[in-house]
């Protein structure tokens, strides 16, 4: 799987896909130019957030999955064709590495013809977690349980971490962790 910078945007989301590929139950990817996206967003929208921290973060996630950065994906940009140029460079990462899923919250943006040629798919984080749950919904539910542990200042329980990856998008990953 390859995540787009979209997906590793918002605090509590983030957290929880990196948990699930630190489980070794999936192989996530991403590149320095996801990282470039993801941390310029950041800056922009979060002011309050110095660099030195989205740099802290930065070095954390690569150093938390393993194998993570995918290189030498470069030279397969130019040839490709997706609504918005400027993924490309997500298309070209998964197709170097041989990924089966781009995990985005721009689905339009990797529509299914331009995808199929390569065998990826796009899904929606909440899709991405809703498989995760079918897979085994105890490591999805480990992973909400350590978000919470790992909260502190301030506590948090599973159900605010449940409720921030609601206000995230995971409408019916969150619906079938609390019918679990």
């Amino acid at each position: 799987m390859v995540y787009d910078a979209n997906v590793l945007y918002g605090n509590t989301l983030r957290d929880l896909l990196i948990r699930l590929a630190m489980t070794g139950q999936i192989q996530v990817r991403w590149t320095h130019g996801i990282l470039d996206e993801m941390q310029r967003n950041l800056a922009a929208n979060r002011p309050d957030i110095p660099w030195e921290k989205l740099e802290k973060l930065r070095r954390l996630m690569n150093s938390a999955v393993r194998d993570c950065l995918v290189e030498g994906y470069e030279p397969l940009v130019e040839g490709l064709k997706l609504p918005d140029p400027d993924d490309r460079h997500v298309l070209a990462a998964a197709i170097k590495v041989g990924a089966g899923v781009i995990v985005t919250s721009n689905l339009r943006d990797f529509p299914a013809e331009h995808l199929a040629p390569w065998n990826i798919e796009a899904q929606s984080p909440d899709d991405f977690v809703l498989n995760q749950i079918d897979r085994d919904g105890r490591i999805v539910w480990a992973c909400v349980q350590q978000i919470a542990d790992s909260r502190t200042r301030p506590p948090e329980t599973v159900n605010d971490v449940l409720d921030a990856l609601e206000r995230a998008g995971l409408v019916e990953s969150v619906a079938a962790l609390r019918t679990g």
